[in-house]
């Protein structure tokens, strides 16, 4: 994350390289849990969007996709430039543009207008998950680092579950309109807080042209492990994102209030999992990763087999969610590794595939429809994923 292959950064002084840990990160979660959650936040609207526009929510899973889509494109775009220009001057541009942006989507005349302007919404966001990790890498204490990326991509994570829970809970009141506004007000606050937090970047050496930045990007993809894992990387979120938007679509939780239990049971893993991280960090990245979309897996058949009660379908969808928690960091690292000098454009490719996944996974769920049809088609994708990741050591 420190480097382009094009516009190598300079090495930055002991005393100014320190982040301080615990503004950072607590600014850096709260932004993540903002940013990744505006991909699941419409999940639990789709019903009050599709009686207002007189649609079927099913159709209406495009909103989802759409951002996922711009989202994860402008990964690409931005992650290289955060290489060349700095992390927070990209920031600084950055969020105010994607508080704009959520505040247009509020104001949609209709579903074409707002899936249109998801795309947009989507690309504006993607600017601050590529510069705030490799910031991270950068600029944090190395003995600190990893617990710091876990917390912000455990961020990332629970908002699947924060702002479907928040949209649940608020909908009715704010309406979807009012979700968006509040949105737009929560990346304001953030551009500023996130600017405040953040060293200023080191002096660059901007060489060659502006395409120059991107070279990177297929001397990484001609490296067939870094494929492998960035496979796998999109089974990740596009099972999660199937799942939660399987049991809202097709009504296996029963009832709302059974559905919001559902969607908050997932919630301890996610703050479980970045505590163990001194624990699981001795496993190394690989085996850990592959480990947790097979415990994924069998999570998922388990459900589908036995078709346990609320209380048990709670209990294995925390099992669940612990394995993604555990396993996207673990794929983080593990492209890390590969990366070299362009890590921070190798990790918007992992981001990109991350969320070209999430991006899908509605698209899947309303595919297969039935949802004991949908639990055994994800364990079959996660299985793929942990196949790849134990494929690339090979490919390394």
């Amino acid at each position: 994350m420190t480097q382009t292959l094009s516009s190598p950064a300079p090495a930055l002084p002991p005393a100014a390289a320190v982040a301080p840990l615990g503004r950072t990160v607590s600014v850096f979660v709260l932004t993540a849990v903002l940013a990744s959650g505006q991909l699941y936040m419409v999940i639990p609207l789709l019903g009050e969007m599709a009686a207002g526009w007189g649609v079927p929510a099913g159709g209406l899973t495009w909103l989802v996709t759409a951002f996922g889509a711009g989202y994860a494109a402008g990964f690409l775009l931005f992650g290289p430039l955060s290489d060349r220009y700095g992390r927070r001057r990209l920031l600084s541009y950055g969020l105010p543009i994607a508080a704009v942006a959520t505040a247009l989507v509020a104001v949609s005349p209709d579903p074409g207008t707002a899936i249109a302007l998801r795309v947009v919404q989507g690309v504006a966001v993607a600017m601050f998950p590529p510069a705030a990790m490799a910031y991270l890498a950068e600029r944090v204490e190395p003995r600190r680092r990893m617990v710091a990326i876990t917390s912000v991509t455990s961020g990332f994570l629970a908002a699947a579950v924060l702002l479907q829970v928040a949209a649940q809970l608020l909908g009715d009141g704010l309406g979807w309109r009012g979700m968006f506004l509040v949105s737009a007000l929560a990346f304001t606050v953030a551009a500023v807080a996130v600017r405040a937090v953040m060293l200023p970047d080191p002096v660059r050496e901007i060489t060659g042209s502006f395409l120059s930045a991107y070279r990177a990007v297929p001397v990484l993809l001609a490296k067939p492990a870094l494929l492998l894992r960035y496979a796998a990387t999109v089974t990740v979120l596009a099972s999660f994102v199937a799942l939660y938007t399987g049991l809202q679509i097709t009504g296996a939780a029963g009832t709302p209030d059974a559905l919001l239990a559902l969607r908050a049971s997932g919630l301890p893993s996610m703050i479980l999992v970045p505590l163990l991280t001194p624990w699981l960090v001795k496993v190394p990245a690989l085996p850990r990763a592959a480990g947790a979309l097979i415990l994924c897996a069998l999570t998922l058949v388990t459900v589908g087999v036995a078709a346990p009660g609320a209380i048990g379908l709670a209990l294995l969808l925390a099992v669940y969610v612990a394995g993604i928690s555990a396993g996207g960091p673990a794929l983080n690292e593990s492209v890390a590794q590969l990366a070299g000098e362009s890590r921070g454009t190798a990790l918007a490719l992992f981001t990109f595939a991350l969320f070209l996944g999430g991006s899908i996974g509605p698209q899947i769920a309303a595919l297969l429809g039935d949802f004991r049809t949908l639990l055994y088609g994800l364990a079959a994708l996660l299985a793929a994923g942990a196949a790849g990741i134990l494929a690339s050591i090979r490919g390394r």
